[in-house]
Parts: structure tokens; sequence; C-alpha cells
């Protein structure tokens, strides 16, 4: 059997995230998701955090934190990097369905032209990666149903923002120059490595699941511009930490 015939929509599952995860009631039902630490310290440093009494695990200890804000009682917790880990997690949270999660990190631009720190939204994620594969019909790419919903509380908050392609890949340091050119043309303006399956698993599990990205490094160009991505990038996480605090509390 090829990895293109690996989906078993209907098969029995041998393991199960309700079988690790011990769900607690502190665990708010909004909750931010974010892949640097610089935003997990910044909201800490801003905000009146506690930690949730529950812990996730993924080879180390992932503390689930709460704050309020506006009435609100808003979770976040720091995802790992890379398809696998970001889904199994995020399958841990998620699985008894009564959640909202917004996913939220940096991205490399396919587009010089893109600045660094610009908000876009994902429509459609190209599936270079394992793990959506397991979570929906073999295909190039997979449509991401939630991101009508958070445009438009972007508009509402009037925060600038373009929809795009998003080009999946686990590993970034085989991203030729070949594929990058080849997912360009499809109309790809951004490469991460989460967001085809975490909404390939969201889909097909029914979870409600956003996510946004914002342009760092860059990749269109004789040679890789590191622009924000690194030291240069802790400045912009305060700032979507907030673009994420007003939009999960509106979802």
């Amino acid at each position: 059997m090829s990895l293109l015939d690996s989906f078993d929509k209907d098969g029995e599952e041998i393991l199960r995230p309700d079988m690790i995860f011990a769900h607690t009631d502190d665990i708010p039902q909004k909750l931010i998701v974010v892949f640097n630490i610089n935003t997990v310290n910044s909201i800490l440093e801003r905000y009146d955090c506690t930690e949730c009494s529950a812990r996730m695990s993924a080879g180390l200890t992932i503390p689930i934190y709460s704050f309020n804000y506006k009435g609100d009682t808003i979770g976040f917790y720091l995802s790992p990097i890379g398809s696998a880990a970001s889904v199994g997690i995020m399958e841990e949270i998620a699985f008894k369905k009564d959640k909202k999660l917004l996913f939220f990190g940096s991205c490399g631009s396919l587009d010089k032209d893109i600045s660094s720190g610009k908000l876009l939204v994902p429509t459609e994620a190209y599936r270079d990666e394992g793990t959506s594969y397991h979570y929906a019909p073999a295909s190039d790419y997979i449509t991401i149903k939630s991101a009508d919903r958070l445009a438009e509380v972007f508009d509402e908050l009037k925060v600038p923002y373009c929809k795009m392609k998003i080009w999946t890949t686990d590993a970034f340091y085989r991203e030729t120059k070949r594929n990058m050119l080849a997912r360009k043309a499809e109309g790809c303006s951004a490469v991460d490595m989460e967001c085809a399956a975490l909404m390939a698993c969201a889909q097909f599990r029914g979870y409600e699941v956003y996510e946004f990205v914002y342009a760092a490094d860059c990749l269109d160009g004789d040679e890789w511009d590191m622009r924000i991505l690194g030291s240069g990038e802790k400045d912009i996480c305060g700032t979507m930490a907030d673009i994420a605090i007003e939009t999960i509390i509106r979802l």
C-alpha cells in the first residue's frame, strides 16, 4: 500500500487521544496556539496567567495557560513545530469537540513583494507532508473551510491581510529552488510546516480550528533572505498575540 492509499476513513483506531490525555475543567473553551516561545513570553509578561492543571507531553511537558480578557477566558499553549507533533497535541486538546483553536505563527514568503510581518490567511494548503494523508483522501491541496470566517473577523477588526495558498512541508532543509518555483507557479505565496495537516485533521474530526500566518523569511530571490526570522521576530510577537486574542474572542 502506498502513502496515497493510507487514508482509512472507517478503520478502527488503535490509540485514541482520550487514552493519553485527560481533560480538566480549567482548560478554556477558546485557545490560541503559538509556535514561538517569544509569543508565550509576551503573553505571560502582559497578562495575569494561570497554569491549567492538565499537562500535555510531546517529549517535553507542555503547559496550558489561561487568562481573562474582556470578560472571556482564553487559553494558550506552545505547540511543537511540524505536522505530526502539532496535530498529535491538537488531537489531545480538541477531541471532546468543545474547543475553538486559533493557530498562528511565522511562514516563509514565496513572493518578495510580501512585506515582513504581513498577515496571510491560507485558503488552500499543498500537502507536502505525511500526516494529512491519514485524515483526508489523497489530493495535492486541501481546502481550508474556516478561512472565510477568519477573514470576516479580520475585516471586523480592520486588520490588513491577504488570502492565499500555502505550501506545507516538514522538510524545511529540502525546500529546493525547483520545488519553490513550482509551488509559486501554482499560486502559493508562503511555506509553513503545519497548515495542511492541522486542517486535514480538524475537518476530518469536526474540530473548530482556524489559522493565520505572518511573513518572516523570504525564499523568493537569488539567495534566502532571513529578514525578521530569529531575533528580529521577537519585536512583532506581542502584536501578533494581540491580534490573535482579539480574534479568538470573536470566533
